[in-house]
C-alpha cells in the first residue's frame, strides 16, 4: 500500500512539472520582469507547503510573501492565573481573544488604548469586561488578562493581585473574580481620588491668591484649574454612577459570579455524561448474551434510578441558587464599599466646585463693588462740573459788549464771584441731599 501511494504521488508531481513550466513559460511571454520567480522556481526560500514567513496560501497552492492578513495583528497582554498566581505576557489577536472569552467584537473596543471610552463594568456569559481608568482587563473564572502598557498603576494591579493570590487568609472564600475585580475598583477609586487631592491642594490657595490680588493671570490659572475640576468631576460621577447601576441590579451581579457558572457548567457535563454511561450500561446489558432474572435490573429500579437522577438535580440547582443568591450578597457589600469611597470622592470634587464658585461670586461682589464707587464718583464729578458751569454762564453775561452801570459800582467783580459762589455751593449742597434721599450714594 505504501510503495502504491508512493509511485501515485511521485506520477502526480511529474504530471505537475510540465504544467508548471508551461506556466512560467507564458509568463516570460506577456513581458513579466524576469526576477518575478514561479512556485517551482528554487529563488525563493525552501519551505514546506503553505508555510511562508509573513505570506498567505490562497487556493490552488500559490503562496505570496510579504501579504498580511486581514486581521492579523497581534496585541500583548499581561495574564494573571488563578491557580499559581503566575504573571506572564501572551502575543494574542482579537479574534483569539474573542474565542477565548467568548466575547463580541465591541466589548473588546471597549478595551482598545486608541479610543477613550467612560468607565464601564460588563458582565458577561464567561467574562467581566473592566475598563476603569488606566485598568483596561478581562476577568474570568480562571484568569485576569489585562492589556500590557507601561503605565504604572497596569503593573502595580498585576503585581497587587499576584501578592494577594499568594497571601490568601484562611477562611476567605471570595471567588477570584470578584477578587480581581475589587482590586479594580480599588486602583481605580484610589486614582481618582489622589487626583482629586492634588487638585485641591493646587486650588485652595490659588483661589485664596485670587481673593486677596485679582488679576488677569490668576484668573487665567483659575479657569484652567475650573476646567480640569469639571473633567475630573465627569469621570468620576461615571464610575459612581456605573457601580450604582450594578447594586441596583440583580441579574447584572448574577451574571458576574462566573466561578459558580463554570462549576455549574462543569456538573452538568458530568451529568450528561453518567447518563449516556448508564444507558450504554443498560443497553450493553439488554443486547449481551442471556443472564440470570435475578441480576438483571427491572424497570421500576431503572425509574427510581432516574427519579433519584433528577431530584439530585434539582437538589443542586437550589443550592446553585441560594449560594449565588449569597454571592449577590457578597458583590453588593464590595460595591457599595467602593461606592462610598467614590461618593466621597466626588463630594471632595463637588466642595471645591462650590468654593470656587463662591470665590467667583465674591470676586464678582468686589468688581461690582469699584463699578459702584467709580459711578459715585462719575457723578460728583458731573454734579461739579454742573456747578462750575455757572462761573462760565455769568463769566459770558458780562463779557457780552455793552454798556451797564454794574461796571461803575465800585468792587462789583467780588460780589458777582460771592454771588455766584454762593449759589453753586447751595446748588452742589441741594444735589447731595438729593442723593442722599435717594440712597445713590452713602453719605
Amino acid at each position: 500500500m505504501s510503495a502504491a501511494a508512493a509511485s501515485s504521488s511521485a506520477a502526480g508531481d511529474s504530471a505537475k512539472q510540465p504544467l508548471l513550466h508551461h506556466h512560467h513559460h507564458l509568463h516570460n511571454q506577456r513581458g513579466n520582469p524576469p526576477h518575478v520567480a514561479s512556485v517551482s522556481s528554487p529563488s525563493l526560500p525552501s519551505a514546506p507547503p503553505g508555510v511562508l514567513a509573513g505570506g498567505r496560501r490562497f487556493p490552488g497552492g500559490l503562496d505570496v510573501p510579504n501579504l498580511k492578513k486581514r486581521g492579523g495583528g497581534t496585541r500583548s497582554w499581561i495574564r494573571v492565573e488563578a491557580a499559581t498566581a503566575s504573571v506572564q505576557t501572551l502575543e494574542v489577536d482579537k479574534a483569539t481573544m474573542m474565542r477565548r472569552c467568548e466575547l463580541p467584537a465591541r466589548d473588546l473596543r471597549l478595551l482598545d488604548p486608541l479610543f477613550v471610552y467612560p468607565s464601564t463594568i460588563l458582565g458577561r456569559e464567561r467574562a467581566i469586561v473592566v475598563n476603569l481608568e488606566q485598568i483596561r482587563c478581562v476577568i474570568t473564572a480562571d484568569e485576569v488578562l489585562l492589556l500590557n502598557s507601561l503605565d504604572s498603576y497596569v503593573l502595580q494591579y498585576a503585581a497587587e493581585l499576584q501578592r494577594r493570590l499568594l497571601q490568601r487568609a484562611e477562611g476567605d472564600e471570595l471567588p477570584f473574580e470578584f477578587r480581581a475585580l475589587e482590586l479594580a475598583l480599588e486602583a481605580a477609586c484610589s486614582f481618582l481620588d489622589a487626583q482629586a487631592a492634588e487638585l485641591e491642594i493646587e486650588a485652595y490657595p490659588l483661589l485664596d491668591e485670587l481673593t486677596s490680588k485679582i488679576s488677569t493671570l490668576n484668573l487665567e490659572r483659575v479657569r484652567r484649574l475650573k476646567s480640569r475640576l469639571v473633567a475630573l468631576t465627569r469621570r468620576v460621577q461615571k464610575v459612581r454612577d456605573e457601580i450604582e447601576q450594578l447594586m441596583d441590579d440583580d441579574g447584572d451581579m448574577a451574571e458576574m459570579y462566573l466561578s459558580e457558572k463554570k462549576l455549574r457548567t462543569e456538573s452538568s457535563f458530568y451529568g450528561d455524561q453518567s447518563m449516556l454511561g448508564y444507558n450504554s450500561v443498560g443497553d450493553g446489558t439488554s443486547f449481551s448474551a442471556p443472564v440470570s432474572p435475578v441480576s438483571s435490573p427491572t424497570e421500576s429500579r431503572k425509574l427510581e434510578k432516574a427519579f433519584s437522577l433528577c431530584r439530585s438535580r434539582h437538589d443542586s440547582v437550589k443550592s446553585s441558587d441560594n449560594t449565588a443568591t449569597e454571592h449577590i450578597q457578597e458583590l453588593e457589600m464590595l460595591l457599595e464599599a467602593y461606592f462610598v469611597v467614590i461618593d466621597s470622592t466626588l463630594n471632595k470634587l463637588t466642595s471645591l466646585k462650590e468654593y470656587i464658585d463662591d470665590t467667583e461670586d465674591f470676586i464678582n461682589i468686589q468688581l461690582d463693588n469699584v463699578r459702584n464707587q467709580l459711578i459715585q464718583f462719575e457723578l460728583l464729578l458731573t454734579t461739579a462740573t454742573f456747578v462750575v458751569a455757572i462761573f462760565g454762564v455769568v463769566a459770558g453775561i458780562f463779557g457780552m459788549n455793552f454798556e451797564t452801570s454794574v461796571f461803575s459800582i465800585q468792587n462789583a467783580f467780588q460780589w458777582v464771584l460771592i454771588i455766584t459762589g454762593v449759589i453753586g455751593a447751595f446748588i452742589f449742597c441741594g444735589f447731595l441731599w438729593f442723593f442722599k434721599y435717594k440712597r445713590l450714594m452713602p453719605l
